[in-house]
Order: C-alpha cells, then structure tokens, then sequence
C-alpha cells in the first residue's frame, strides 16, 4: 500500500510540474496573439481619466490589443512620434495635426476619437481671491503656456472674451518648460499668476504657495481640448486596430459616466503612484463637475471649426482646413 502512495503522490508531483509550463506557454500564446499597439499621450494627467479607466479595467485586453502607453511631455514631441513611426496613435490637441497639415504633410495625421471636450488648466493666483475676475489680471504677471499650444490658446482666448489684450493688458511669461511652471511659481518668481494642469494645482492649494480662482474649461465653454490620432496610412492599414481602440476608449467613457468620482478615483489609482487617493479623488471630482469628458467620442465639426477660430484668433492659422480632412468619425460612431 505504501509504494501504491508514493507511486500517486509522484504521479501527482509529475503532472502538476508538467501542466505548469502548459499553462505558462497557453498564457504565452494568449499574449502573442494579441495585436500590438503603441500610443504616446501628450501628458500623463488625471485629466484624461477614462483612458486609464480603459487601461485599469483590461478593456484594451479585452479587445485583442496590446498596447504600449509612452509620454511625449507636449504635442509637438508626439506628432513628431507618430509621424516618425515611433508611435502608432497619438492623444494631444487636435491643432497638432492641422499645424502638421498647414506644412503640407503627405500623409496627413487624422483625428478619430475626442475624449476631453473643456480645458483642464486652472488659473493659480497666490492669495486667496473667492471674487475673481478676469480683470483682476490686468497689470499682472502670469506664468502661462507653450506659444501656439492649446493652454496658452485657451488662455488668451478667455482674456479676449473677457475683453483684455494678452499683449498689452499683462504679462504673460512663457519661458518656462511645460511641467515646470509650478515649481517655477513655489521658487523665485515674481508671478503673481499661474495656469496649472493637475495635479500641479491641487498640490499648490495643498502647500499654500496657491489658490485655484478659475477654471479656464469652465470659462472657455466646450472646446475640443484632446483627441486620438493617427496617420492617414496607418488607419488605412489596420482598420481592425482603430476599431478595438475606439471601443476599448468608449468602454473606458462609459465606466466614467456611471461611476462616481470616488470610483473612479480607486480604479486609476495604480497610474498614479506618486499621488495619494484623497487627492486623486479630488481631482477627478474637480473635472467631472465640470462635465470635462465627452460621452461619445464623436469629433464633431461644430468643435472643430471653434477650434480654428481659437487658432485663427491667436494668430496660428496659416488658412483654414476643412474638417473632412483631419476628422474621421467612423470609429467613433460605431465604437461599443
């Protein structure tokens, strides 16, 4: 009886090693089929929830795509990626692609999915101000954004709308690396404004070097601040690919439409190790009061020609482009 045990338990020894590097090599294959697929973000932002929701959740896995997230740190370093080949997909403002065009591009880098319809920059003043205006900026100094970058578009266009000249009425400082403004602001500068994205401004109001007295999404109206592009060769090429990313996206928007923002909060926690929860909770309820996110992802002309007057209006515009050219709606239209 005893070497009838032993000659099981060994049994059972063998079979469980060998099914181990079966179970390894189908998890292998599993991965190998899954199509790869590389998307560079202009920033890494808790701005741009439902991407990570999307990312969190495995909807992209669930899709057949393996996909790589890089960070380019500005649209211009991630146009430059996906034009070289070095990305797939690119997420940045759309005025990316219609500067791209302007210097005639032959293969022409096409928007296909909108995911933030507000701006996501606060202005950061260093006292407390519960009576803000935009006039209040008059003979000021603020530390702003990149020229002919949507930040600094936006801005201006608010100043505008609120009846200051950006050239004449205050200072705008725009020196400063993208990223690099806030511990500009905490340091030596003589500033008095600052226009930061978050988590920048949550943490200003954390350390009081700041206090947040405006939203430029919220005084800009809808705008279309972000979207997902990709050469025209590519979206041609892989077909296939542009849809399961769509719809890995739309299920991504979907979970933040029906989710509260404490929800939210603690499913894209892990992308933001360096943040604690409260304040990521903070920030995803900052932007969804503020209805920053656009439920179908649908790039619509009516947001596109707004942003070539905010284009137009800052003086970036060489002519004007005509939406077919640098919108593709199909993907959008039939993600789920």
């Amino acid at each position: 009886m005893k070497n009838k045990k032993w000659i099981s338990l060994a049994t059972a020894v063998v079979l469980a090693v060998t099914a181990l590097p079966l179970g390894v090599f189908a998890a292998k294959k599993d991965e190998a089929k899954l199509a790869k697929v590389t998307l560079n973000e202009v920033a890494h932002s808790i701005f741009y929830a439902p991407q990570y929701v999307a990312i969190e959740e495995g909807y992209f896995k669930d899709e057949g795509l393996d996909m790589t997230l890089i960070t380019g740190f500005g649209a211009d370093k991630t146009m430059t990626a996906v034009i070289s080949g070095e990305a797939d997909i690119g997420f940045m403002g759309a005025e990316a692609s219609i500067y791209a065009y302007q210097e005639g591009a032959t293969d022409p880098v096409v928007n296909f999915a909108q995911l933030t319809q507000r701006a996501g920059n606060f202005l950061v003043a260093r006292e407390e101000m519960p009576d803000f205006k935009w006039e209040d900026l008059k003979g000021r100094k603020v530390l702003g954004g990149r020229k002919g970058g949507m930040p600094e578009m936006v801005f201006e266009y608010i100043l505008k709308q609120n009846g200051l000249d950006p050239q004449k009425d205050l200072s705008i400082d725009q020196s400063i690396d993208f990223g690099a403004t806030a511990a500009a602001f905490t340091g030596d500068n003589s500033a008095d404004f600052t226009v930061e994205f978050e988590p920048s401004a949550t943490a200003l109001e954390k350390q009081g070097a700041g206090y947040v007295v405006a939203s430029l999404g919220v005084d800009s109206g809808y705008v279309p601040y972000t979207s997902y592009s990709a050469k025209t060769s590519y979206m041609e090429k892989n077909p296939d690919i542009m849809q399961k990313f769509t719809n890995a996206l739309q299920k991504g928007m979907d979970y933040v439409q029906k989710h509260t923002p404490e929800e939210i909060a603690r499913v894209i926690e892990p992308q933001f190790p360096e943040t604690d929860l409260d304040t990521i909770t903070a920030i995803v309820k900052r932007y969804y009061d503020q209805d920053t996110w656009k439920k179908n992802l649908v790039f619509g002309q009516e947001g596109f020609e707004l942003l070539q007057d905010i284009l137009e209006d800052a003086g970036e515009l060489k002519e004007r482009t005509p939406y077919e050219e640098l919108v593709n709606t199909e993907f959008a239209q039939n993600a789920s």
